[in-house]
């Protein structure tokens, strides 16, 4: 399949003639958002009336089923079916694979009486109603046998993750001992979870032997294939949609019980079928972010310069599970040090399935590391950002790569500059507004950029009317908006003459949203489906004796206005198309990493700037004002770009100040179970926030030079403000978040 670099593009996308890659276009689909006519996976209508499930969470953390007594649940108005490990429906062994290139195996739902977590669904009715399967559930008698669990996270149980090793270079602890200088700390960070506006929900139903799928769900093949798998089916006879997600942040990466179930009861019942989980089942039946307690160990000359790093974590995970948070990464490619030592240690508990948060790793690994860098700046009586530019390496600090494009030193240097940085007092507790302590603080981020394969189709109607189809997803990021720009950028059209059609099993396969790759791997895609569809518009148009381009050559055509020109000839997109292809015009196109993209070390980059008071009455932290430098690769949209950032900044003032579960080590449940007891930042906790990017076109990214800018704003957001509060108070604190019980422990 032709590649980017196949055909020679005379109005390259890089030159953005058009200027439609970068303007600040509202959301594509933002009209039927705000109006209430773009559904959620639930509220879609499916054919004919739907029979409603509700899923019944374990009320012990760890044992097994003994027993369910069903039959008042069964015989209660409305009800249609009731499963559990005892009466379960027909699907697949856990872990078959029919086809072996599936992307997953089957999962199939209630497989034996095992309880691993409290909250884990055990049971599930279907109804009339909801109300009605809501109050058959609550008749269901189970009876658990419980063991003896293990709910606390002890740091030091914990061994290597599968498959892993401590990364060393140099002779670390002969280096830290030696350091003239030193800092040796240890950072706590907590349970957290994903509070997404649309909770997982699923809608299913059959059209013929065909099983149709609206899912809330981060990417599209992955959960297409568990489900033909799941019900030993076709995987093309499994159609899935999400079409319209209300947030995922990596908590609909994976698929739950509600995708299963909605299924297998479809299939069963013979009608559509909903299932939803509630605000409080969210807290267990899905993922988390789970806590850690790391240690950084910093060793460096009195000028500053670093001789010594070491970023150790640990972190948990579910008994049956190996996710690993990998807080120290990140801290690999940050900061030059000729000794080195990171690692993680995992410790399994019989809790809930831990699973990537919104930047998993760097949202807390830089809690710990840019809070420690802050302190040997101290010591070393260096300004913060004088220290980080002193250690800057010229290459990947461990493998030595070139950097594809590093502007962390701009971004903390350009951002000092608009922030006022200088009339910061280095000296805390010296600067007074009222009862207020009132300081600045500051810190780096970076978070890794990735592209993967993924395709697309296009097609130009004769109309001119060019529609993009992929199965790609848009968890809110702007996803359909970007692909709209590339699309009317790529073939000169106007935005409005172009159709976005993604969240579809149907379309051409996607990678899906996550891991702050899915505007890179999608537009890549799009761009090198544009080229095909130019370079087969132009051969049409060359070799047509009725085009005005007859007999021209094909390469030196330019797509502009809706316009195909060559030199000083042109038609109109829409009069060639109309003439010899009056059905349209379609192609396939797929991008993919360039050969030597592992040549390269590949990051976004930033620098958050925080101006906090601290009440010297109540310990109370408020922020006061807030700035991001971020460095991320071309801008596609200068209004959702900077949307996700300031998104990303306002959940690192949740992180630091907020968020918080625990364990109930009674019952192994979390404490926090809705939004009323998990808190987060509300308006009035973010009063003068901006964001803002410098220019960089990263060109050995992708073809369109861009990077992420989902997770990056997120990084380093929480250490800043912690910096901040101990400039303004003199109260170093190491444990997340920075609540004010705390600070009044440190103020004596």
């Amino acid at each position: 399949m032709p590649s980017v670099t196949d055909y020679a593009i005379p109005n390259p996308v890089s030159e953005n003639k058009g200027g439609v890659i970068g303007r600040a276009v509202d959301r594509y689909e933002g009209p039927l958002k705000v109006s209430g006519t773009a559904p959620y996976a639930y509220e879609v209508q499916p054919p004919s009336p739907p029979a409603y499930g509700y899923v019944v969470g374990a009320e012990i953390g760890c044992g097994r089923v003994a027993a369910i007594d069903d039959a008042a649940a069964l015989a209660a108005p409305g009800v249609k079916l009731v499963w559990h490990a005892f009466r379960k429906p027909v699907q697949a062994e856990r872990g078959a694979k029919a086809n072996p290139h599936s992307q997953a195996a089957a999962e199939p739902v209630f497989a034996d009486d095992e309880v691993a977590f409290w909250g884990q669904p055990v049971a599930f009715v279907a109804a009339d109603t909801l109300e009605n399967a809501r109050e058959a559930a609550a008749l269901l008698v189970i009876h658990y046998a419980e063991t003896s669990p293990d709910y606390h996270f002890d740091p030091l149980k914990g061994d290597l993750p599968p498959g892993e090793d401590d990364v060393r270079l140099g002779d670390f602890e002969g280096a830290f001992a030696a350091a003239p200088v030193q800092v040796d700390s240890v950072f706590t960070t907590p349970i957290q979870n994903h509070c997404q506006m649309e909770p997982c929900a699923t809608t299913a139903w059959f059209e013929g032997d065909t099983l149709v799928v609206h899912t809330s769900n981060q990417s599209i093949k992955r959960p297409q294939h568990l489900l033909a798998e799941t019900l030993q089916i076709h995987r093309e006879k499994v159609h899935l949609m999400s079409r319209y997600i209300g947030g995922g942040f990596g908590g609909k990466g994976p698929s739950y019980e509600d995708l299963t179930l909605a299924a297998l009861a479809a299939r069963d019942l013979g009608q559509p079928v909903k299932v939803a989980f509630t605000r409080q089942q969210m807290f267990h039946a899905s993922i988390h972010r789970p806590a850690t307690v790391q240690r950084v160990r910093l060793g460096a000359t009195p000028d500053g310069r670093l001789t010594a790093f070491a970023l150790e974590a640990a972190t948990h995970c579910a008994r049956h599970d190996t996710f690993t948070e990998h807080a120290a990464s990140f801290s690999r490619a940050l900061y030059a040090a000729p000794n080195r030592l990171t690692g993680h240690r995992l410790v399994r508990l019989d809790i809930p399935v831990a699973g990537a948060m919104r930047a998993p790793g760097e949202a807390v690994g830089m809690l710990s590391l840019e809070g420690a860098m802050d302190e040997l700046a101290e010591k070393l009586g260096l300004d913060p950002i004088e220290l980080r530019i002193r250690n800057e390496p010229d290459s990947h600090p461990e493998t030595g790569a070139p950097f594809s494009a590093r502007q962390l030193v701009e971004c903390m240097t350009d951002g000092a500059q608009r922030f006022g940085w200088s009339k910061r007092n280095p000296k805390p507790a010296q600067v007074m507004d009222g009862e207020w302590y009132v300081g600045l603080g500051m810190a780096a981020a970076i978070r890794g950029n990735f592209l993967l394969p993924a395709k697309a189709s296009m097609k130009i109607e004769a109309d001119g009317t060019v529609t993009i189809r992929q199965g790609m997803t848009d968890i809110g990021t702007g996803t359909y908006t970007i692909l709209a720009q590339i699309t009317a950028e790529t073939l000169g059209v106007p935005l409005d003459k172009v159709v976005v059609e993604i969240g579809d099993s149907g379309f051409a396969p996607a990678p899906g949203s996550g891991g702050q790759f899915g505007a890179a791997s999608a537009g890549s895609a799009a761009l090198a489906t544009g080229m095909v569809l130019r370079k087969t518009l132009a051969e049409m148009a060359v070799a047509d004796p009725a085009s005005p381009l007859y007999g021209a050559q094909a390469s030196a055509a330019d797509f502009r206005d809706g316009l195909i020109t060559v030199e000083n000839r042109s038609e109109t997109l829409a009069g060639l198309v109309a003439r010899l292809a009056p059905a349209g015009v379609e192609v396939e196109g797929a991008s993919s990493p360039a050969a030597d993209a592992r040549n390269f070390a590949q990051h976004a980059y930033g620098a958050t700037f925080a101006e906090v008071g601290v009440s010297s009455v109540t310990g109370e932290i408020r922020i006061r004002r807030m700035l991001g430098a971020f460095a991320c690769g071309r801008i596609l949209n200068a209004k959702t770009a900077r949307s996700q950032i300031t998104g990303g900044m306002i959940w690192g003032v949740g992180t630091a100040l907020h968020e918080v579960n625990r364990v109930d080590e009674r019952y192994g449940s979390f404490i926090g179970q809705d939004l009323g007891g998990y808190l987060i930042p509300a308006h009035a906790d973010i009063v003068d926030l901006d964001a803002y990017f410098l220019p960089e076109v990263d060109d050995k990214a992708n073809p369109l030079g861009i990077k992420g800018v989902g997770e990056v704003g997120i990084c380093g957001v929480g250490a800043a403000i912690a910096n901040a509060v101990y400039n303004a108070c003199g109260v170093r604190l190491r444990d997340y978040p920075l609540t004010p019980d705390k600070v009044l422990v440190g103020l004596g």
